[in-house]
């Protein structure tokens, strides 16, 4: 099964340790931060013998961006508007599709 899924958790895990390590002043959050960075690309990596570049790195990129903007939400408290939702949604179609245009 390619990994771009988990690569792209972890992109997840790693822009919120990110926002943790305020601009890297912080030690903990900054080593999740780099260790998730290397361990995401590296999962990137693998995902891009098994599909074609487009379609892994759109995964990777758009269930980091839609984590990324979950985790905002429901963590942080940063605004839901009915157009953020909807662009988070429009995403989400626009992965599947990436997906399935692929065959696999």
């Amino acid at each position: 099964m390619p990994d771009s899924p988990f690569a792209g958790l972890l992109e997840v895990v790693w822009a919120f340790s990110m926002k943790q390590s305020a601009g890297f002043t912080r030690l903990g959050p900054s080593v999740v931060t780099l260790v998730a960075m290397i361990a995401s690309f590296a999962l990137l990596s693998v995902s891009m013998r098994a599909l074609p570049l487009g379609t892994a790195y759109t995964i990777w990129t758009g269930i980091g961006a839609v984590g990324a903007f979950a985790i905002g939400v429901l963590v942080l408290g940063e605004p839901a508007s009915a157009a953020r939702l909807a662009a988070a949604a429009l995403i989400v179609a626009g992965l599947l599709l990436m997906k399935l245009s692929a065959g696999g």
